[in-house]
């Protein structure tokens, strides 16, 4: 496992880190003793980033990253989100009482006196433009509940605003194969400022990791099946905003630049690895061998320029037009 800074906190982080969205909700059914289990083999891993959500699994795994805290001696870093929980989610809502209470019940599902990195988890483009809610998470860190804080984005402009905030430490953004646009401007400007990016949804939803068929089935609760075009959030959440059968065909474009040897999900963890700006990835994982599989990617050759060229043709081509100008 090789390790990179985050932003300016001092913190250096795996470099495949662990996306916590799964082992909570909306990903089908979950069994704890599995993501204990998949935790624990990250850990084993060279793992030392874990991001979650309050909201994930209505503070799920939030308690399943205190329970390995406590079974584990490493010291390792936990990323987590408010802003979710607001019903109607609005920007009126990000103000001092509700993020103090988010933070507050955030700190007794993690069993901790200082959240390490608490971000505002994709709020409305407005409040980026609320200079008063960045001086609230200042605030909380002078409090001693927060260490350090960022966001996480939908949108390149949202991404581009927060980092004009000075205690802004890290930007969580949508990047992968299929999602390319963050790379035009926004990671040279995050790098300029010190800024960490932590690439979310690496994996398209399971697209990338090329095990989903035409008639892949999804559960009910799984937002594969009930977000596809946007109907519970942003659709863009939900592989990546591209079409599902459009984004098969690209899938079976990238097969062949797999390596002899390495799987689909590798090849495009290790892709989004090849940009110096992104701190990490955060492929999820319900099962250790998932989560196993994710972690090799970060010992892998870098891509040739030739396998990276390849996959830009076929962004260019086949995805481009559908996502690149909406996020």
């Amino acid at each position: 496992m090789e390790y990179r800074e985050l932003g300016r906190t001092g913190w250096k982080v795996s470099e495949i880190s662990f996306g916590s969205w799964a082992i909570g909700g909306t990903w089908g059914n979950v069994d704890d003793d599995e993501s204990i289990a998949a935790l624990h083999r990250s850990l084993d891993l060279g793992v030392n980033f874990f991001d979650t959500a309050d909201v994930y699994g209505d503070g799920r795994s939030e308690r399943l990253l205190a329970r390995l805290r406590k079974e584990r001696s490493e010291k390792f870093y936990v990323a987590t989100k408010a802003g979710r929980r607001l019903d109607p989610h609005t920007a009126a809502g990000y103000n001092r009482q509700n993020l103090t209470a988010f933070v507050d019940r955030s700190l007794k599902n993690l069993q901790t006196d200082a959240l390490d990195l608490l971000q505002l988890h994709c709020p409305p483009t407005e409040v980026y433009y609320m200079p008063e809610v960045f001086g609230i998470l200042d605030d909380l860190v002078k409090a001693g509940k927060l260490r350090f804080y960022g966001v996480s984005v939908e949108k390149v402009e949202e991404a581009l605003k927060a980092i004009e905030y000075p205690g802004v430490q890290s930007v969580q953004i949508i990047f992968n194969i299929f999602r390319q646009r963050p790379a035009d401007l926004f990671f040279g400007e995050a790098q300029r400022r010190g800024v960490g990016i932590l690439a979310r949804v690496p994996l398209a939803s399971g697209l990338l990791t090329g095990k989903l068929k035409h008639d892949s089935k999804f559960a009910a609760d799984d937002h594969r099946s009930f977000n596809r075009h946007g109907e519970s959030f942003d659709r863009g959440e939900t592989f990546s905003g591209l079409d599902y059968e459009t984004g098969l065909q690209a899938v079976e474009a990238l097969r062949p630049l797999v390596p002899a040897g390495q799987t689909l999900t590798q090849l495009a963890l290790r892709w989004i690895l090849m940009f110096p700006a992104v701190t990490c990835a955060i492929p999820g994982a319900k099962r250790p061998q998932q989560a196993q599989e994710n972690i090799e990617a970060a010992g892998l050759q870098p891509l040739s320029d030739a396998t990276m060229k390849a996959i830009n043709e076929i962004y260019y081509q086949t995805v481009r037009p559908l996502v690149h100008n909406y996020w």
